[in-house]
């Protein structure tokens, strides 16, 4: 316990000083100009993140299911192969799609960041099943589980830490692309980005990139600490 507190503390203190470098860096004034406009945009970027995540989960977690099952043993790759379509496909030519189905604005924004979310969880859900141990199925089968009660009970808790590595990575995916919603008329942190770009203004497009940055190690620690504590809750004796 005492070497977690430390490896915290530690942790703690390399971020507070690379916080410190980074506002010295871009700038206080910088930073209080662009308050508002952060403000918003931040908030912006965290609702096309989380409407994208969240569609992704309720999408890729059950096909991954799906896909694990004995019926779909020697088919489930070729499946696959239509959830690789957002990561195959550049980030920009599926926002460009997207922009002639849906038109311009959030709702473009938020399919194509679910496309491209997805395949992490889909190919993380299928793996985790698929790497079970086939003793653990076949006791709980023989102490009469249903497949469904296998399923929930014995596999998918199994499973969960490597779904997690999936929605790590889906997560990271889409908030570094979220910023490319601005070129079809979303707003998110690529408004302060890309016109930092154009105008040659390094504080702006400085302070755009790295809170896109921060934000994506925010949610990256919030579902890793979230995530071990439900873990170590279900282990823990009751």
């Amino acid at each position: 316990m005492a070497t977690r507190y430390g490896k915290g503390l530690i942790g703690g203190v390399v971020v507070v000083t690379l916080l410190a470098l980074l506002i010295q860096w871009i700038g206080i004034n910088t930073i209080q100009l662009y308050r508002d406009d952060l403000l918003f945009y931040l908030q912006a970027h965290l609702i096309l993140v989380l409407a994208s995540m969240l569609a992704a989960l309720i999408v890729g977690i059950p096909a991954g299911i799906l896909l694990s099952r004995p019926n779909m043993v020697g088919r489930a790759e070729r499946f696959m192969q239509i959830f690789n379509i957002g990561n195959t496909v550049p980030p920009l030519a599926v926002l460009a799609i997207a922009l002639g189905v849906l038109g311009i604005g959030s709702g473009p924004a938020i399919f194509a960041l679910f496309l491209a979310s997805l395949l992490p969880i889909v190919r993380n859900t299928y793996e985790g099943l698929k790497n079970v141990q086939g003793s653990l199925k076949e006791a709980a089968t023989g102490i009469g589980m249903t497949p469904r009660q296998v399923l929930f009970r014995v596999e998918l808790p199994n499973a969960v830490p490597i779904i997690i590595g999936g929605v790590r990575v889906a997560l990271a995916i889409n908030v570094g692309t979220a910023p490319l919603a601005f070129l079809i008329g979303a707003n998110s942190l690529g408004s302060l980005i890309f016109p930092g770009i154009a105008l040659n203004n390094h504080p702006q497009l400085l302070l755009g990139a790295a809170c896109t940055a921060l934000l994506a190690l925010l949610l990256d620690g919030l579902v890793t600490m979230a995530s071990r504590l439900w873990l170590e809750r279900g282990l823990r004796p009751s």
